[in-house]
C-alpha cells in the first residue's frame, strides 16, 4: 500500500495524514505502525493533548484493523505537540512482547521503554535509561532479548544525533539495566565510512545483530550503524569497524546507498546470512523509498556480497516526508507449511508507504493468492492495473505465465473475458 502502486488506498489511510507515523513492526501477521500525536483527547485534568495512536493493518491483506489509541496509568498518552515525538519507535522483542519509546531530546536525561498491551493500547514504563555525562539527541533505538527480563537478557542501543556518540544498556535476566559498553552508557566512535565523516547525522539508526549461540544471542556484541550522511557498517561493542561499503564501492558501485536516508537490518535463512538496506531516501536519483537485500559475502562481510532484490522494483513514492530520514526495515523469521524457514520482510517509509514481502522456498506457490482474488499484479489490491493486466494477456500482449496464476481469477484454467469482467465488477463494488 504506497503511492505508487495503489494511491487511493494509501491517500485514504492515516498513514497518509500527517508525517508523524514514522516507524512500523509487525506480529502474528498484523502490521503495526506508531503514531505521535494522532488525535485529541482530553485528561481528567481537564488538559487538552495529542494522544498516540498506532494504526493497524493486516498483513496478508492490507485490511485496515482497530486504531490503538495508547494511554498511561489509564490516561491518554501523548503531549500537546505531535512533534515532541512521544511515540516515535515502535518494536517487538524477541519473546513477542511488543514496545513503544519516545524520542529523547538532547536536554533529556533518559530514554524512556514503554511496553504496549496490544490489546488495551496501555502502556507500562519498563525502564528509564540514564544517558550519563553525554546529553544527546536520540531519535531511534533497537533491541534485542526480552524487555521484561523474565526468560532472557535484554541489550538496548541508540544513537547520538549530529555527535559520535553510541549509546548502550544491557540487563541479564532478572536484573535492572545498566552501561552496556563495559559499564558505561555511552563511548564516542571514532571509525566512520566514508573516512571523511566524523559524527552521525540526523536521525541516526542502530540494528542490532543476534549473537550465534545460547550464550551470546542477545548480548548484542555486533551492531549495524546507519548515520544518515555513513552509509551502513558493521561495528563491535569496542567501537571497532568489522565491514564497509567501501570494496562495493569498488566492486558494484550501484549497490551503495546514498546519502541522507537510515534503514537497515540483517537475517538469516538457512544458514546463510543476508542484509536489507534503504537505498534513498523519496529524493533519491532513481531510488524513491526502495531497499535492497543482498546475501552477504563470507563472515558476513559486505565484500563480496551478491544483490537479490531490490524492493519494490518501481518504488514506494517520492513525496517529502519532511525529512524524517528513517526507513524502517524488519525481519521475522518463521516455517512454512512443509517446515522450511521462511522470511517476513516488513518495509516502511513514513508517508510514502508500506510492504510486506515473504522470502523463502517457493514463497507464494503456483496457486493463485487466496486471500485476494484478482489481484493480478500480487500488490495487495484489485484496481485497473489488474484489469488492464488481463485485458493485455487476452490480446495476446502480455503472458499469464508471469503472473503465478493469478491471471486466472475463476480458476478454470485459462485466462479469458471472464476473468476480465469478475475484475472489472469488483473495481466497480459490483
Amino acid at each position: 500500500m504506497d503511492r505508487v502502486h495503489t494511491p487511493a488506498e494509501f491517500n485514504a489511510s492515516p498513514l497518509s495524514q500527517g508525517t508523524y507515523a514514522r516507524m512500523a513492526t509487525m506480529k502474528d501477521n498484523v502490521v503495526y505502525v506508531s503514531r505521535s500525536g494522532a488525535q485529541l483527547a482530553v485528561t481528567e485534568e481537564n488538559d487538552s493533548i495529542l494522544q498516540c495512536v498506532v494504526y493497524r493493518f493486516d498483513a496478508l491483506t492490507g485490511k485496515r484493523l482497530a486504531d490503538l489509541p495508547l494511554t498511561l496509568d489509564g490516561k491518554p498518552y501523548g503531549t500537546k505537540e505531535a512533534a515532541s515525538l512521544s511515540a516515535n519507535n515502535i518494536g517487538t522483542d524477541h519473546f513477542g512482547h511488543m514496545w513503544i519509546a519516545p524520542y529523547s531530546s538532547e536536554v533529556n536525561t533518559v530514554q524512556k521503554l514503554y511496553q504496549l498491551d496490544v490489546e488495551t493500547g496501555e502502556l507500562t514504563l519498563i525502564t528509564e535509561l540514564e544517558k550519563g555525562d553525554a546529553l544527546a539527541r536520540i531519535d531511534y533505538i533497537d533491541l534485542v532479548g526480552d524487555i521484561t527480563r523474565e526468560e532472557a537478557m535484554c541489550t538496548i542501543m541508540g544513537m547520538g544525533s549530529q555527535v559520535a556518540t553510541v549509546y548502550r544498556w544491557q540487563a541479564e535476566q532478572g536484573d535492572d539495566f545498566e552501561g552496556g559498553f563495559e559499564g558505561d552508557t555511552y563511548i564516542d566512535f571514532t571509525a566512520f565510512y566514508p573516512e571523511t565523516v566524523t559524527l552521525w547525522g540526523y536521525a541516526p539508526y542502530v540494528k542490532i545483530c543476534l549473537g550465534e549461540d545460547e550464550e551470546t544471542m542477545y548480548a548484542g556484541e555486533l551492531f549495524w550503524l546507519d548515520g544518515f550522511q555513513t552509509a551502513p557498517a558493521l561495528y563491535d561493542f569496542t567501537g571497532e569497524m568489522i565491514t564497509t561499503f567501501e570494496p562495493v564501492a569498488v566492486d558494484n558501485p550501484e549497490l551503495v546507498p546514498e546519502a541522507g536516508t537510515n534503514g537497515v537490518t540483517e537475517f538469516s535463512l538457512e544458514g546463510r546470512n543476508f542484509i536489507a538496506y534503504s537505498m534513498a531516501q523519496y529524493s533519491g536519483d532513481g531510488h524513491g523509498c526502495q531497499a535492497n537485500i543482498c546475501e552477504l559475502g563470507p563472515d558476513m562481510m559486505l565484500e563480496g556480497m551478491t544483490h537479490y532484490w531490490t524492493i519494490p522494483a518501481d518504488s514506494l513514492g517520492k513525496v517529502s516526508d519532511s525529512g524524517t530520514r528513517i526507513h524502517c526495515l524488519n525481519a521475522q523469521k518463521g516455517v512454512d507449511a512443509q517446515g522450511n524457514e521462511e522470511i517476513t520482510l516488513l518495509t516502511y517509509k513514513c508517508y510514502n508507504g508500506i510492504g510486506v514481502y515473504k522470502i523463502g522456498k517457493n514463497v507464494g506457490g503456483d496457486d493463485p493468492d487466496p486471500t485476494v482474488p484478482g489481484d493480478v499484479n500480487g500488490d495487495g489490491a484489485v484496481d485497473i492495473n489488474d484489469a488492464n493486466i488481463l485485458i493485455n494477456i487476452i490480446l495476446g500482449k502480455d503472458s499469464a505465465d508471469k503472473y503465478n496464476g493469478r491471471a486466472d481469477v475463476d480458476g478454470n484454467g485459462s485466462v479469458d473475458v471472464k476473468d476480465s469482467n469478475i475484475v472489472i465488477n469488483k473495481i466497480l463494488g459490483k
